[in-house]
């Protein structure tokens, strides 16, 4: 085993699918106003797949060309895989060996699915930092892809849940870094599993003899439940406990952070995450407003666009946070 080093994140890119849901057009299938989503969401409109074009192993691999363009490698040059969903395309196998298949790699790499919820993309990162730091492989491709609207309850009785979620995919390439300091410097994982029917789908569940009649005569137990109450209240105190965490074992404080980019949750968690922190507008990366809550999608795709915008320079200080079912939490501060 050779000894530990650090790894980078070589390439990052992102696909969301065409198809716009404005918050008007809600409105045309549950009782709700532009006003009450973007009070209490700061969602405007988000994406939702195209039937018989999107699925959730395509849209990866759609992200994860750019990511491998960006790192100047191909998809022969990848040795393993991490996808993170909670929408896989099938119960088994998982997205990730589909993804392999969808990018044509030929070798028999491993390849395997994280599901982490919200908190999926950054665990997958730190999974994939370990298999770097430890020499085991050099090029690990990272994927958050999530197709949530084929799964909502679009009528008011679910209008809770279903105006926060949309679909789309995120991908980072992850390489040994060959700069001393730089790259992923710590990672930060964290789960409660008292707290796990506060978000939830429990349907169809395993734990039951005819568990797939049992689903059909449950139907409401397939779309998604969540306190929303207890979900903003831990939110509010995990996220900056999280980022804090990595702050601490890097000697770094708040106002080191260049660039926080946080899982888009929900814009008022975000904003009180920043407020607590107390970061200026310029240092926090938000897009829920254009794509809703994305789940294990949403930080790659933030990752993305922050790149794309020009927010993260060579040497910036930047830090990974997601809070989600589970309950699960988790951080990322990597120097770029």
């Amino acid at each position: 085993m050779s000894t530990l080093r650090h790894s980078e994140i070589a390439g990052v890119g992102h696909y969301v699918p065409s198809r716009v849901v404005t918050n008007a057009d809600l409105t045309q299938l549950m009782e709700t106003t532009e006003e009450w989503i973007q009070e209490r969401t700061g969602i405007q409109e988000r994406r939702w797949f195209e039937e018989g074009k999107d699925t959730t192993a395509n849209m990866g691999a759609a992200a994860s060309r750019k990511a491998l363009e960006a790192a100047g490698l191909t998809p022969d040059d990848v040795q393993m895989i991490v996808f993170a969903t909670l929408s896989p395309d099938y119960f088994f196998p998982g997205s990730g060996v589909l993804l392999q298949r969808e990018l044509g790699i030929q070798a028999p790499i491993p390849a395997f699915d994280v599901r982490n919820q919200c908190s999926g993309f950054v665990y997958a990162l730190s999974m994939a930092d370990q298999f770097v730091r430890t020499g085991m492989y050099d090029t690990v491709l990272v994927v958050g892809s999530e197709i949530h609207s084929s799964g909502l309850d679009k009528t008011t009785r679910g209008r809770g849940v279903s105006v926060i979620f949309g679909d789309g995919a995120g991908a980072a390439v992850l390489r040994p870094s060959t700069r001393e300091g730089h790259g992923i410097l710590s990672t930060h994982l964290h789960a409660q599993g008292e707290f796990a029917e506060e978000l939830i789908v429990k349907e169809p569940g395993s734990n039951r003899e005819g568990r797939v009649d049992y689903a059909v005569a449950n139907a409401l137990d397939m779309y998604p439940y969540m306190n929303g109450q207890n979900v903003f209240k831990h939110a509010v105190v995990r996220f900056p406990q999280v980022i804090k965490e990595a702050l601490d074992q890097n000697g770094y404080q708040p106002q080191d952070i260049d660039l926080l980019i946080p899982h888009q949750a929900n814009l008022r968690i975000t904003q009180f995450v920043q407020q607590k922190m107390g970061l200026s507008d310029d240092k926090v990366f938000s897009n829920i407003q254009r794509y809703g809550n994305t789940t294990a999608a949403s930080v790659p795709i933030a990752l993305s666009e922050a790149l794309q915008e020009g927010r993260i320079q060579r040497g910036d200080l930047v830090c990974l946070a997601a809070f989600g079912s589970g309950f699960t939490w988790a951080s990322a501060l990597i120097k770029w």
